[in-house]
């Protein structure tokens, strides 16, 4: 009897639920009509928030009823990154907000950079986004809107009418007097509570998401510009040092080559003097006669004059 009493339940429970939908529709003949507009405005929104332009953001008439999930991502450079994060902290605490995650990192160059997830109430959405794209150059965003308001209607209704089924079976608990239908009818319970405490779950996560828009924040330094670029026009002493590099420069390019060129060189001057000798060991002697060289301390002898005409006898 009791078991069959709780299928009637497990009946009445769906009846409740489906006349429960019924109630909510009939309560607010308009509602249909307003999440029509509302996703309509929301997708118009959306399509120019998912836009890189970094234009000031500007904020967008929500249907009374509505129940929309905002959120944006925007990139900045800023010459200070500890003081914008500071900024953003207090834009976001003074809206009535909180600072979710923060990661800090450094590149290669030292440079410091921070991502950071803000979230805000979404009736201070627009001013605290527009509050943090003027603290430095924006280098990108985006901006997203979502239309949750039949899921969040949903789920209210479904919640209503679980909690009416778990009530009904408390009630055939407490009437109960056998142990097996006590023990069937706990096992019912359960699995209701059970489906019960998803819907609640769904229906805080929901609530938290239509409540507090996210904003996720990138903030990195300012690359530091070159000194060529502060002036259009060289002067004297641009002019000199781009001499003098570039006489460097040919000094270098001339050592290399000469680096390059010095080994051949060097087998040429070593193939050079070995035909020099072998071409002075093979030329023939001339034909001729040499004077025997002068014995040491003797004088030269003149040759004998001969006289014309001679003596007469």
């Amino acid at each position: 009897m009791v078991l069959a009493a709780a299928l009637a339940v497990t009946g009445c429970g769906a009846a409740g639920g489906d006349s429960a939908s019924s109630a909510d529709k009939a309560a607010t003949p308009g509602a249909e009509n307003a999440r029509s507009d509302a996703a309509g405005s929301v997708a118009s929104g959306a399509g120019g928030a998912k836009s890189t332009n970094p234009s000031k953001a500007t904020g967008t008439s929500v249907p009374a009823g509505s129940h929309i999930i905002r959120t944006a991502s925007l990139t900045l450079q800023v010459k200070d990154v500890p003081k914008a994060l500071d900024s953003a902290r207090t834009a976001a605490v003074d809206a009535g907000g909180y600072v979710g995650n923060e990661t800090t990192t450094r590149d290669g160059g030292g440079r410091e950079r921070t991502r950071a997830v803000l979230r805000v109430p979404t009736d201070h959405y627009d001013a605290v986004l527009s509050s943090l794209e003027g603290t430095g150059k924006v280098v990108e965003r985006t901006a997203k809107a979502e239309d949750v308001t039949d899921q969040v209607v949903d789920v209210e209704s479904r919640v209503k009418s679980q909690r009416v089924s778990v009530a009904r079976v408390r009630e055939l608990m407490d009437r109960a007097t056998k142990l097996s239908d006590v023990v069937a009818l706990e096992g019912e319970l359960s699995t209701r509570e059970s489906d019960l405490d998803a819907l609640l779950a769904q229906q805080a996560s929901l609530k938290d998401r239509t409540s507090l828009a996210t904003i996720t924040l990138s903030l990195s330094e300012t690359p530091p510009k070159e000194a060529a670029k502060k002036s259009d026009t060289p002067g004297f002493v641009d002019a000199l040092t781009g001499g003098w590099d570039a006489f460097v420069t040919m000094l270098r390019w001339i050592a290399v080559v000469f680096g390059v060129v010095l080994p051949f060189l060097l087998s040429a001057g070593l193939l050079l003097a070995l035909w020099l000798r072998l071409a002075r060991t093979g030329r023939p002697r001339r034909p001729g006669t040499q004077a025997a060289p002068a014995s040491a301390g003797s004088l030269p002898v003149a040759p004998p004059v001969r006289e014309e005409g001679g003596d007469e006898d």
